[in-house]
């Protein structure tokens, strides 16, 4: 029976990864991974269980965090105006200032911040296109 519920999250869970973007992929998967080592190091009794329950709950949390990242670098880079998200609690803040658009590649920049308890814990330069990029170099 235990087996066959960890192997029925594990399908949901690539069911859910199925319909994702590249960017909710990674985060997923990022999700998962540090999910899966959490629950399992939680859980003493059944590490197996609090593998696969954390993962299900990493991966879900990492893909809702891909989504935000990926509307707000794309409403930023749209409006050129900077985009900010704050959980209900206050203690997670999530920023985008649009930085440069480059007209020939129809590319903006995008730099993200997050913050977390006031600590800044990702800040990165991102690139949005309008358009499908069919080679790596400009």
């Amino acid at each position: 029976m235990k087996k066959l519920v960890s192997l029925l999250l594990v399908l949901s869970l690539l069911a859910m990864l199925a319909g994702c973007t590249q960017y909710h992929a990674q985060g997923a998967g990022a999700g998962a991974v540090l999910g899966g080592v959490a629950g399992a190091l939680l859980d003493r009794k059944n590490p197996w269980r609090g593998g696969v329950i954390g993962a299900a709950l990493g991966g879900a949390a990492g893909a809702t965090f891909a989504d935000v990242s990926v509307r707000a670098s794309q409403e930023a880079a749209s409006t050129g105006k900077p985009v900010a998200y704050m959980t209900e609690d206050g203690r997670g803040v999530y920023r985008a200032d649009p930085i440069d658009y480059n007209a020939q590649t129809k590319c903006h920049k995008v730099q993200e911040r997050v913050w977390e308890d006031g600590r800044l814990i990702k800040d990165q330069i991102k690139e949005v296109c309008e358009g499908e990029k069919y080679e790596k170099r400009y």
